[in-house]
């Protein structure tokens, strides 16, 4: 089977082609076509996938190409893991929105609308282009923000596009760890939408073990989202959030953090991978060695800002193991390309799952995946808290979608000023006049 990849000179690429190579079932991914729009950063790529290849004989073979249409002919599977505007807009994402005292990560708040109003378009355009090219294609969305774009991309492909996270796959793992259980054995009752869920239930041969955990303050106090929120806080909720709610529930405390930082998340991972492209184009340095010390660094500091913000210490030796979204993605094509039935925590079109949200509404939930896709499972009803949320934010994707769709400026500060970390009509102005000054990409909002 041949696999494409777009954004294929994205750094963490490696933990795909990883999982890939540790793939040794009968009819699995042969050819992998990496394709980028910047060719030094798809050879710097293609060096450290030669190295992980080194010592397995029956590798997938690699080929890589800046051309979109030659990436997509013959494709089964396609990823698609873009960032349109690259490290250097995430940079500015958050610079932008940080100046006016409201939260610029690239999935939440501002900085994702910002993000969003970059990617949607080009989003849809690889949608068009896959229905045209290859339309057996099934496509597996990394791009953030990921619950967006998929239902963007999903207006032309249907079905055939599903996206991927790994954060409700890492809350399951460290809270099924937490009560002693195997993650593999356990059933998740999770819902929401992408960066925006609860974990409500975890299931131990049919037995619900979340309110153990949640009356016991010292287990809760032993995995990351536990010192993140704190044990209170978890005990008053009656779930377990996804870890990205704390930029919801801590705001004020997490653009504080945020603006008191030397620089921020992409500021750091734009230097970063920096050093990184620019030392792989020296033909003496070891590729894969390279990549592996960068990347340590990179998972350490993942969140930091917030768990400053809420005083949890340093991140965990087990809260950095991978067993992210490369082996979703790949438990995905297995279960796809071999009817081989599996549940998973994916991000398809709602249809009467959460009855607050219309039919074609991307949600994240668990679903069952066979060979004719994912079916999203039914879930028990989110509290009005939760139910709040969610529909003041999918209320925002749907006006960026109609912004991206319309080219209306005034459609853009309508999802800025609705949204419930800006809330402020004035704020929302002043930051799509910021986001247009520095992004030529927002060219077309008129």
């Amino acid at each position: 089977m041949r696999l494409t990849i777009l954004g294929g000179g994205g750094f963490r690429l490696p933990l795909v082609y990883g999982a890939l190579l540790a793939d040794h079932a009968e009819g699995r991914i042969t050819q992998v076509v990496l394709h980028d729009v910047d060719a030094a950063r798809l050879t710097a790529i293609a060096r450290v996938l030669a190295d992980q290849a080194e010592s397995v004989p029956d590798a997938p073979r690699i080929t890589v190409t800046t051309d979109l249409d030659e990436a997509l002919r013959g494709a089964d599977f396609v990823f698609s893991a873009i960032r349109v505007g690259g490290l250097e807009g995430r940079a500015a994402d958050e610079r932008i929105a940080l100046a006016e005292d409201v939260l610029g990560q690239e999935t939440v708040g501002a900085g994702g609308i910002a993000y969003g109003l970059r990617t949607v378009p080009v989003a849809v355009d690889i949608a068009r282009r896959v229905a045209l090219l290859a339309p057996d294609a099934w496509v597996i969305n990394f791009t953030n923000p990921a619950g967006l774009v998929t239902e963007a991309m999903a207006r032309h492909l249907g079905d055939r596009v599903i996206g991927i996270c790994d954060s409700p796959v890492g809350l399951g793992r460290r809270v099924a760890h937490a009560l002693g259980a195997d993650p593999a054995t356990v059933s998740l009752d999770y819902a929401g939408l992408n960066h925006l869920g609860w974990l409500r239930g975890l299931r131990v041969d049919g037995r619900d073990e979340l309110p153990r955990l949640l009356a016991d303050a010292e287990l809760l106090g032993s995995f990351e989202e536990g010192r993140l929120f704190g044990a209170d806080w978890l005990q008053s909720l009656g779930a377990i959030p996804n870890e990205y709610l704390h930029y919801y529930y801590f705001n004020r405390e997490a653009v504080r953090a945020y603006q008191k930082a030397e620089q921020t998340r992409g500021a750091f991972l734009q230097e970063q991978q920096a050093a990184f492209y620019a030392e792989m184009e020296r033909p003496d340095t070891p590729g894969l060695a390279t990549w592996d010390r960068t990347r340590a660094e990179r998972e350490a500091t993942y969140m930091a800002h917030n768990r400053e913000a809420a005083g949890a210490g340093e991140r965990d030796a087990s809260d950095l193991e991978s067993g992210g979204y490369e082996k979703v993605a790949l438990a995905l094509m297995r279960a796809i390309a071999h009817d081989k039935r599996t549940t998973l925590i994916l991000n398809v079109r709602n249809r009467a799952t959460l009855s607050v949200l219309d039919e074609a509404a991307v949600v994240e939930v668990p679903c069952s995946v066979d060979a004719n896709g994912a079916h999203p499972l039914p879930v028990s009803p989110l509290p009005l808290h939760a139910t709040g949320l969610v529909c003041a934010v999918k209320a925002v994707e749907r006006e960026v979608l109609a912004a991206a769709d319309s080219g209306s400026r005034a459609t853009a500060v309508k999802a800025f000023a609705l949204h419930p970390l800006v809330d402020s009509v004035t704020v929302a102005r002043r930051l799509v006049d910021g986001y247009t000054s520095v992004h030529r990409s927002l060219a077309y909002l008129r």
